[in-house]
């Protein structure tokens, strides 16, 4: 897919090097066709990994997306440059008027927080509440997704005894359902939260359909309205090294923290984990881009 950002954005770079098509502003013009917008609400500190983690994601189909980031007026973080998001993000108030095809809402590292307890929490849910109206389709992604299950459905999200943290084996619940299409009955996803949604709750919400779960870390993939809201619990666009850096960043900080399970190979921080998720990964997002976006969306937004 080639994914359209801006013509200096650092991210394009890293994907050029890795051979994925990217296009700026001026080579898009020249070709006749809609591009799907889409935007992405980050909420990540780290602004620029989850940059490229996401566009990576959103490379594996032979549609053109026209990518459009956002970030939160009511807060600035203090990990990414203030003149990066300056030169590349968008707040809400600038596209409030504007329809998208698809949103996707990331995670934050504010879960031990209560949702109202967030600076930008009434912020976020005149977003969420925009969506309804302004997107087709809204993939809310860890944090994201307890906000969203939280603000749409009134579903409390609930504090785990001890991180979750880790790959984790999950299995497909509703294998007819196009966004798990191509998945195997056994599948692997990162994780990286302290806190969770219950089972029963989801459950006991008959707008709300569970698509695939694991044993060990619990709800995976959650849909609603035939997949106009979508909410996935880990981090399925998560790097190789994702975990690792989180691992050794709280291991420098001093703070408990054990090793991600399943992720070195014999537990050992040193050796390079294994990527065992991406296939999957590239599976749902690709799988989101073309059953419930750009099949459902209208040609003129």
């Amino acid at each position: 897919m080639p994914i359209k950002v801006q013509s200096n954005l650092p991210a394009k770079k890293i994907l050029e090097d890795e051979n994925i098509f990217t296009m700026d502003e001026t080579r898009a013009l020249h070709q006749d066709i809609r591009p799907l917008r889409i935007a992405i609400l980050n909420l990540m500190p780290i602004k620029e990994d989850t940059e490229v983690q996401l566009l990576r994601s959103l490379s594996n189909t032979p549609l053109q997306v026209d990518v459009t980031f956002l970030t939160t007026g009511t807060y600035t973080g203090k990990h990414t440059p203030k003149s990066h998001l300056d030169q590349f993000y968008l707040t809400y108030e600038d596209v409030k008027h504007k329809k998208f095809d698809g949103l996707i809402i990331t995670g934050a590292p504010v879960e031990l927080m209560e949702f109202e307890e967030v600076n930008y929490w009434e912020e976020l849910e005149q977003i969420m509440e925009w969506s309804k109206t302004y997107v087709t389709s809204t993939l809310h992604i860890c944090w994201g997704a307890q906000a969203g299950l939280y603000y749409h459905y009134g579903i409390p999200k609930q504090t785990l005894d001890k991180k979750m943290f880790g790959i984790f084996e999950h299995r497909v619940l509703k294998r007819k359902e196009p966004l798990v299409r191509g998945f195997d009955d056994v599948f692997y996803a990162p994780h990286s939260r302290y806190t969770t949604v219950s089972h029963e709750d989801i459950k006991k919400c008959e707008e709300l359909t569970i698509l695939a779960e694991s044993d060990e870390a619990g709800v995976f993939i959650v849909m609603a309205q035939e997949g106009k809201q979508i909410f996935v619990m880990g981090h399925p666009e998560y790097d190789r090294i994702s975990l690792d850096l989180e691992y050794k960043r709280d291991i420098a900080k001093g703070l408990e923290i054990a090793l991600p399970k399943n992720y070195y190979p014999n537990n050992m921080p040193d050796e390079k984990p294994n990527l065992v998720w991406r296939a999957h990964a590239n599976a749902m997002y690709t799988n989101w881009l073309n059953y419930y976006v750009y099949q459902v969306t209208p040609y003129e937004l």
